[in-house]
């Protein structure tokens, strides 16, 4: 049996399945950001802003849930901080995709995709870590 210091903390399935969007929907965006500048196709700028809009839309609850969980076990908020980073990365990236035609993506498009895939990649990682892979994070 192990023990509770090295058994990894179970994540609520319903938490998991809300993060899974934003883990999945912000690199697409990504990867539609950097195709829409090799191939000037606004349907790939189109996409990125449906795939940011997803993320951020199931997104949220995933967020909210992270920091009443951390409010309530007096968890690290290593997570929850990169779930928020990744969401207000999310949210200006879309409100930047909004623009017309090359602007909506350009390179500060790109950047801000960059922003919210890696912290939200990162915060996944997180989630599922065990105790002692966040411990060492922390410190």
């Amino acid at each position: 049996m192990m023990s509770s210091a090295v058994a990894p903390r179970r994540v609520n399935p319903v938490h998991g399945l809300l993060l899974a969007f934003p883990v999945a929907l912000f690199p697409a965006a990504l990867a539609a950001d950097a195709t829409y500048l090799g191939s000037a196709e606004m349907q790939w700028s189109n996409m990125a802003a449906w795939a940011i809009t997803g993320a951020l839309v199931i997104g949220a609850p995933a967020l909210a849930w992270s920091v009443v969980d951390a409010l309530r076990r007096r968890a690290a908020w290593l997570y929850p901080l990169l779930l928020a980073l990744a969401w207000v990365a999310g949210l200006v990236n879309a409100f930047h995709h909004s623009q017309d035609a090359w602007a909506s993506v350009g390179v500060g498009g790109l950047l801000l995709s960059l922003v919210s895939t890696g912290a939200v990649l990162a915060a996944g990682w997180f989630a599922f870590a065990g105790p002692a892979v966040r411990a060492e994070a922390v410190r």
